[in-house]
Formats: C-alpha cells, structure tokens, sequence
C-alpha cells in the first residue's frame, strides 16, 4: 500500500472544515478547507438572466473561478494583467456551473441569476471539487436568504451536491489526490455526484498511460463512497430534511 503524503488510508478524505457566512456583503459564503486546499465561495443573486433565457420565467446559476497570486508556489499572473482568462479557468468555471445547475430547479428559481465566485487561496489539490462542495453551501445559504426575504416560496435544491478527485498513482487508487499525489498520477479523475447517488459529471484522463475499465469502476466506486460522506457532512451543517 502506498504510503501517502499525510498518512492517509489509500480511500481517506482529507478534512473538511467548512466556516459559513465568511463574507458579510454576499447572500451565501463560504470559506472551504480541505487539507490545505482552501477556497473561498460566495453566492450571490442578480435580478436579471442571460439574453438567450429572456421572457422564458426562468432562473440560472453560473460560476466564476480564479486562483490568487499566491496560491501556488509559482506566483499566478492576475487574469486583468495578462487581458485573458487560460482554457482551464474556462474549464472549471463551466464544470462549476453545469454542477450546480443540475440540482437546482430553475423555474422555481425565477427571472435571475446566482452567481457562484470561487477564489482559491491555497492550491494543494482538488481545487474544482472542493469549489463544487463549497459553492453548493453557499448557494443553499443564498437561496435560503432569498426564501427568508419573501423572494421565493421555498429553496429550490432538489439535491445535495458534492465532488472528489481521485487517481492512480503507483499502480494503487488514492482519493482526494493532494497537490504532490496528483502530480505522479498515471490516471487523474474527478467525479461529481448528486446525494440521490446519481452521477453528474465525470473527467477521467490518462497522464502517461492507459487504464482498465475495471480500474476505472473501481475509482468511480471509491468516488461515490467518499462523495456519499462529505454529503453527509453538508446535510449536519445545512438541513436534515431535504430529499
């Protein structure tokens, strides 16, 4: 068995701390720990949607991401300095949003927008899936801020939400890749799963060589494990009663 970075067992989830209601000016926010990856997500809502939703009485939920300069240990250049955003900030941003979206009902939503910022302050891994399981926080407390103003009747959340990466590294599966794991990983994969044990999203990608679909339903297994607990860990923090 590999011995891991933090003496974690191969199938342990790094810990969880989750501090709601971080920034005062925002409906819903989050600052997420996992590890030492730590993130700040905040959820706010606008009353008004994208062109191609206008006159449709529907709501959406999108998402932006970024990563502060000293997140990493190689200084990250601030998007507004270099006058574009890179593909793979497109690319979590996208992963981000099309999660969200998929457990919210958009009609009960209405005409407007719940715009989720996930800023990472600390890289060690895993910075898309934990910006999943804390934007999803803080989009409950957004929506539950909006019921609690008369604004909706009811949240309209048809499901917790919670996402994991997970990888070959070594030959053996490890969940929860940190920054050191997963960059040895023959395989990297992250899997997004709604707490109706129904799959959402996954990306599963060969670094250097290829891999079994046994291996493969055996990282999505030990996803689906750890993604089951961490949503147990958001239904202590948020309510008990919803489906």
């Amino acid at each position: 068995m590999t011995v891991r970075i933090d003496g974690r067992k191969n199938d342990g989830v790094r810990e969880i701390k989750v501090t709601r209601n971080y920034i005062s000016h925002a409906e819903g926010s989050v600052f997420i720990e996992m590890g030492n990856t730590r993130i700040v997500c905040t959820a706010t809502s606008e009353d008004k949607v994208p062109l191609f939703l206008r006159g449709k009485n529907t709501g959406w939920v999108t998402a932006e991401y970024g990563m502060i300069p000293g997140s990493a240990p190689q200084r990250i250049i601030r998007p507004q300095v270099t006058g574009k955003t890179k593909g793979r900030t497109h690319e979590i941003q996208r992963l981000i949003g099309r999660s969200l979206r998929a457990v919210v009902d958009l009609e009960k939503l209405g005409a407007r927008t719940i715009w989720i910022d996930c800023d990472v302050i600390e890289a060690d891994g895993g910075t898309r899936t934990a910006s999943i399981t804390g934007g999803f926080i803080a989009l409950f407390d957004c929506l539950q801020s909006l019921v609690k103003r008369g604004v909706l009747k009811e949240i309209p959340v048809n499901a917790f939400l919670a996402a994991i990466s997970v990888g070959i590294v070594g030959g053996e599966i490890l969940v929860d890749l940190c920054f050191g794991e997963d960059s040895k990983a023959q395989v990297d994969m992250n899997v997004v799963m709604n707490s109706k044990d129904q799959l959402i999203e996954v990306q599963s990608t060969a670094e250097d060589t290829s891999f079994s679909r046994e291996e493969f339903d055996k990282m999505l297994d030990k996803s689906a494990k750890a993604i089951a607990d961490i949503i147990d860990f958001q239904k202590k923090i948020l309510v008990k009663n919803i489906k």
